[in-house]
């Protein structure tokens, strides 16, 4: 990922907030027919390894699972993000040259990936997903909830996946190359929009307290 100084995060608990924080990731796989990507979550637990250990699971219906990865996965999480109007900027009216840009956060994950298939390792996998996700709901579902048999038939519709991570690349595009006028103005305008994932990126756009 093509990350300017100005933009990268290297903060190891800001990159796992981000990943915990995404809803959605896509698996990048490169095999010898070319790349294969699959929207999916992931979650981390950091807990295992030097950088932790993403878990998740495919269909087993998906090729991606069978062909011979090429050197490491990659897993993309995109956090909050916004168009930025140049209209925002002070030389929109001095100059007028001034172009749109978008304010972002992302981190890839890269490590080698396997994918397994034996039932208490997906079962354990699917449980703490789905816990994750339970957890802030009223009343949180649980795997247990469904009948035995059925979750086992379910399992065997899925495959594993398991990549321990060998590096991640933060980058946090908030307007940090923007003047502090620039970027004032444009948490300003991000905060006034009817679109709660503007506003959300209006929040993380440094400006003075």
């Amino acid at each position: 990922m093509y990350t300017p100084p100005a933009f990268a995060d290297n903060d190891a608990d800001s990159v796992k907030a981000t990943i915990r924080a995404a809803r959605l990731a896509n698996l990048i796989t490169a095999t010898a027919d070319g790349p294969l990507a699959t929207p999916l979550p992931l979650f981390l637990d950091d807990t295992e390894g030097e950088r932790g250990v993403l878990y998740g699971h495919v269909a087993r219906a998906n090729p991606q699972w069978q062909a011979v990865p090429i050197g490491e996965a990659l897993a993309v999480f995109m956090g909050p993000d916004a168009y930025v109007t140049p209209s925002w900027y002070a030389a929109k009216q001095e100059t007028g040259k001034v172009v749109p840009t978008w304010n972002y956060i992302a981190v890839h994950a890269y490590g080698p990936v396997e994918f397994f298939q034996e039932p208490q390792r997906l079962l354990a996998a699917v449980t703490r997903l789905t816990n994750i996700h339970e957890h802030p709901r009223a009343e949180p579902w649980a795997v247990s909830d469904a009948p035995a048999d059925f979750i086992a038939a379910q399992l065997r519709g899925i495959v594993g996946v398991r990549i321990p991570v060998t590096r991640f690349e933060g980058k946090r595009k908030m307007s940090q190359n923007r003047p502090e006028a620039d970027r004032i103005r444009v948490a300003a305008g991000l905060a006034a929009s009817e679109d709660p994932g503007d506003r959300e990126v209006a929040a993380l756009i440094p400006v003075p307290v």
